[in-house]
């Protein structure tokens, strides 16, 4: 057993090493601080992972799904379908362009949009489907598309948990209509804040541009009604170095989930399932507690192993969606999303994880025993 002095393992731990401050350090001596060089150079970089898409940076993941859904012309009087299973920012970002949402339910093993909830979710009104590659796991992109090609939707991949994640070998960000990616400091890799859309369509990527810059292509040339959701060249480079390193993470993200998966054994405990074809990334390493939850990530945390719960109340359950539901006599009825809220609990598995972190993850998962 580890040593009670033993330092806790956090549940996550954000990178910022030497050559992000460098990076950072450059640019501010460069003077050139905004919507520069380096955010064109991260975009061009950030192409690669999305099968050579068009890569537009913003300043975070809302603003990402919040513009990629203007740029669709999604608005007043649209539904669009997104699991309730999500952070809230998925559904927020619908409501922020005037569109209605419609929950649907999730695929127990994968946590990701069920195509069936999804078919049987589509009425008149539906423009879009918002699948969420949740903890870093593609959904089934194979059977969404095909939905939404027979039904004339559009398809916007919230992708901020699932960078370098594929399908087949597709990368996500390169299925739908376009896709959306956070760098938020917890994420796989960051920008300390920022986001990134990508789409096959010059058209869209232009009006993306002009959506985050206030409208305008051309200083004082405004041409529709824009935002200010630039990202800062500070970000893009900082970024850059991240988006440099991504793979080495990846593979021992990968490789920390495999030992896991390889070596708890608590009967109790359901490890993650991959989907057939899937690349999972493992932004989260997610168990299923039967049981007390409550009782096993008490008994965790006091093994000195962080733990967290991602997401406990799902979206349709939280006041701005709860609370309108109920005054219009609307409910819900997503058992595998209330049973996936109920039970799950996130491991630590990032790469900064030694062989000492990982046996000690093991030994208290599997001290969960089977009294819970």
């Amino acid at each position: 057993m580890p040593s009670s002095n033993a330092q806790p393992i956090p549940a996550a731990r954000p990178v910022i090493g030497e050559e992000e401050i460098e990076a950072a350090v450059r640019v501010l001596r460069s003077g050139r601080v905004v919507q520069g060089p380096e955010v064109a150079a991260f975009e061009e970089g950030f192409s690669e992972l999305v099968a050579g898409r068009h890569c537009v940076a913003v300043n975070s993941g809302t603003s990402a799904l919040h513009l990629l859904l203007m740029a669709l012309g999604i608005g007043p009087g649209d539904e669009v379908i997104v699991p309730s299973f999500s952070f809230a920012a998925s559904a927020n970002s619908v409501r922020l362009v005037g569109a209605d949402v419609v929950f649907a339910d999730i695929d127990p093993d994968t946590y990701c949009l069920s195509p069936a909830a999804v078919e049987a979710a589509i009425t008149p009104r539906t423009a879009a489907i918002m699948p969420v590659h949740l903890y870093g796991h593609p959904a089934a992109m194979d059977r969404i598309t095909e939905i939404a090609d027979r039904h004339k939707l559009a398809v916007v991949e919230d992708a901020c948990q699932a960078h370098a994640a594929a399908l087949h070998g597709t990368p996500v960000g390169a299925f739908g209509s376009g896709g959306t990616f956070s760098f938020y400091p917890t994420k796989n890799m960051h920008s300390l804040e920022g986001g990134m859309i990508s789409t096959a369509d010059a058209e869209i990527a232009r009006t993306l541009r002009l959506l985050r810059n206030q409208g305008m292509e051309q200083r004082y040339a405004n041409e529709i009604v824009g935002a200010n959701m630039r990202m800062t060249d500070v970000s893009a480079a900082i970024g850059r170095v991240q988006l440099a390193k991504l793979p080495g993470w990846t593979d021992r993200r990968i490789a920390n989930a495999a030992y896991l998966s390889g070596n708890i054994t608590a009967a109790n405990v359901v490890t993650p399932v991959v989907a057939e074809g899937a690349r999972h990334i493992y932004h989260q390493y997610t168990i299923r507690v039967r049981g007390d939850r409550d009782a096993a990530m008490a008994k965790l945390t006091e093994a000195g192993v962080g733990n967290a719960v991602y997401y406990p109340t799902p979206i349709h359950r939280l006041k701005p969606y709860w609370e309108p539901d109920q005054k219009a006599g609307r409910d819900w009825d997503l058992p595998e999303t209330e049973r996936a809220a109920a039970e799950v609990v996130s491991l630590p598995v990032h790469p900064s994880l030694t062989e000492g972190d990982l046996e000690r993850i093991v030994i208290a998962v599997n001290a969960l025993g089977e009294n819970l």
